[in-house]
């Protein structure tokens, strides 16, 4: 059932149940085994927590209800978005859920939470999502029931839960490449890409666009030495993460049914962006392929929350409110085409919201890889200006239960330097799926006061 569309009130004001966003704040993105290692998903989600009711000004004992996206959750303990909204210092008396809608979980947990206020369920929550894949476990799958003979197989965690098809039995990354034959998309094209992404992210680095979005995060040095603090996204702020560059076999399977793929190995940390370099990367999933691993998304940590208020309790407190949602959809298709999707959910989207295309300021389109950004700029004649202006996951890299709040983080940025008012952001899922939402900013109104 597609949400009402929020409009404004007669007088010019909120709606009591519009979805007001009031506070925002992201991690840093940290690179794999990077600056940000060292903490779990459900660490940096509770810095993020914090961050954005502190730039709020609300006081977590009003927070009603928690939603996290996280995709990799092995390992972290019971209920992540519970021990997320602990650790940022909220009362054990507010519920907590976890999300797993692949790629677009921090965006469903957005999704979520704005359906309870437009039910009148809650009038303030907090939403978002996180990931350290730097901690994703390996697994011993078949420990339980003991070895008898032979060697036992390591299973990665990261791979099997996150970025790899189960319905078609590859890497997502052979999504992509399929995604560029079907329409036609050159490794030129996705290379030219990857180095907008890089240019427009170092950009919006330089100009100090990310200090709106980033809260720091300390990390302990022990023995009685101060934190170290990150407060840059580490791709673009120390190097370029080139990420995974060669190829190798990999039989993938039970005993009964073995297949074999080729995948990723790790490749080595480039000084700065180097275009030229990005040119000489051999394809990364299969042989003669276009999608490398420059213009593809890196494997990162980080995480991304969003506080949530009624238009009547932002009234009642006096808030600042930054944006409101205008909308939301999912959509699926087939798993292999999951690169597309967003240029199904995005129309749904933007048809709830009761806006036209042509009213659309500025898109962020997460960039899991170079071509899915190229395939629905295409498919939804998006202006090149409108699309990803400060970068992307290509650039920035890709936490995969955070950047579908990421990407609301950073639009609402956008939205805000550029003076725009509306903005649509949408992010594609393993399995077929993708998720989209439309904001309205509302920079331009001052301090919101009681006239109730």
């Amino acid at each position: 059932m597609a949400p009402p569309p929020t409009t404004s009130a007669p007088d010019g004001g909120l709606d009591p149940r519009d979805v007001c966003v009031v506070g925002v704040a992201r991690t840093p993105i940290g690179a794999l085994l990077g600056s940000l290692s060292s903490l779990p998903a459900t660490r940096l989600g509770s810095v993020a927590i914090q961050g954005a009711l502190r730039r709020a000004s609300v006081d977590p004992a009003l927070v009603q209800e928690v939603f996290m996206g996280n995709v990799l959750s092995a390992n972290l303990g019971q209920a992540p978005a519970r021990q997320a909204a602990l650790g940022a210092g909220l009362p054990n008396t507010v519920p907590c859920t976890t999300v797993n809608k692949v790629c677009s979980s921090g965006m469903k947990a957005v999704m979520l939470a704005a359906q309870s206020i437009q039910l009148g369920i809650n009038d303030v929550v907090v939403a978002g999502g996180m990931e350290s894949m730097s901690n994703a476990p390996k697994y011993a799958a078949t420990a339980r029931r003991g070895s008898r003979f032979g060697h036992d197989v390591l299973i990665d965690g990261m791979l099997k839960d996150g970025l790899w098809d189960v319905y078609n039995d590859f890497h997502m990354g052979m999504c992509a490449e399929l995604c560029a034959d079907q329409h036609s998309i050159t490794r030129e094209e996705q290379d030219a890409y990857a180095v907008q992404s890089n240019e427009h992210g170092i950009a919006a680095r330089d100009s100090g666009a990310f200090d709106w979005e980033i809260v720091p995060v300390e990390i302990p040095s022990g023995r009685g030495r101060p934190p170290v603090v990150v407060d840059k996204d580490e791709s673009l702020a120390k190097f370029y993460y080139c990420g995974f560059n060669r190829i190798q076999k990999l039989s993938c399977g039970n005993s009964n049914h073995q297949h074999t793929h080729f995948i990723l190995l790790l490749g080595d940390l480039c000084p700065q962006y180097d275009p030229v370099k990005l040119k000489k990367l051999g394809p990364a999933f299969k042989k003669n392929g276009s999608v490398t691993a420059g213009n593809s998304s890196s494997i990162s940590d980080g995480a991304a929350a969003i506080v949530l208020v009624s238009g009547e309790k932002a009234k009642n407190l006096g808030l600042q409110v930054l944006a409101r949602i205008r909308g939301y959809a999912d959509a699926a298709q087939a798993p292999e085409l999951f690169t597309t999707t967003p240029a199904l959910a995005i129309p749904k989207a933007i048809s709830n919201s009761g806006l036209r295309d042509s009213q659309i300021d500025y898109y962020e389109i997460n960039e899991a890889f170079s071509v899915v950004a190229v395939a629905n700029q295409r498919l939804l004649g998006i202006s090149p200006g409108k699309l990803n202006i400060s970068g992307g996951a290509v650039s920035l890299g890709h936490p995969i239960g955070c950047s579908g709040a990421r990407i609301i983080v950073t639009l609402l940025g956008i939205l805000r330097q550029k003076q725009g008012k509306f903005g649509v952001a949408g992010v594609c899922n393993g399995g077929g799926g993708a998720s989209a939402i439309v904001v309205e900013s509302m920079q331009a109104s001052s301090r919101l006061r009681s006239s109730l």
